[in-house]
């Protein structure tokens, strides 16, 4: 399956996900689909690892949590969240010697929460790790200190237009 890429969303410079500047930062970015779905893609490093060859659960839940908060913006970019919780389940280990794609997406909304669920989806379709999130609904403001606008801004790096995503990916639970 191939969707299209409708935007591609804005960059931090310092977040651990996907700070421009910050060098221990995944590089992640993310692509808001023709699905609804939120795509979020890094190039894992060898100092990402667990196991050798593997991914750390670490990361793989900050990616899944970072992709699952994000997915409000394909509903509302001028919304924010805040992590109220986070439940990941592993089913199967990830390689580090390719790119990881999760897939988020929002599953409820009010005015003071959101929910949303996510999952990394290996080569072959399967999915690796899936998790679920609450988000606290806030203003920037009450989040982040001092001048957010300078924190945050669009991704310079060209967009695909479309990305390949294995079997049903967007189908996932």
């Amino acid at each position: 399956m191939n969707p299209k890429v409708l935007a591609s969303q804005n960059v931090s410079r310092m977040c651990m996900v996907c700070g421009r500047d910050n060098p221990w930062s995944l590089k992640a970015r993310f692509y808001e689909l023709e699905t609804g779905d939120l795509l979020g893609v890094f190039q894992p490093l060898e100092s990402h690892q667990s196991y050798p060859g593997r991914l750390h659960g670490g990361v793989a839940s900050a990616l899944l949590d970072e992709t699952i908060g994000r997915a409000i913006n394909t509903l509302d970019p001028d919304a924010w969240g805040v992590t109220v919780e986070l439940t990941v389940r592993f089913r199967q280990p990830i390689p580090l010697d390719r790119p990881i794609r999760a897939l988020g997406r929002i599953t409820r909304t009010s005015s003071r929460l959101f929910e949303g669920s996510g999952e990394i989806v290996l080569d072959d379709g399967s999915v690796a790790v899936e998790a679920t999130g609450k988000y606290m609904n806030l203003p920037i403001e009450r989040i982040a200190e001092g001048d957010f606008t300078r924190e945050w801004f669009p991704d310079e790096r060209p967009a695909p237009t479309e990305v390949d995503l294995p079997g049903d990916a967007t189908d996932a639970p």
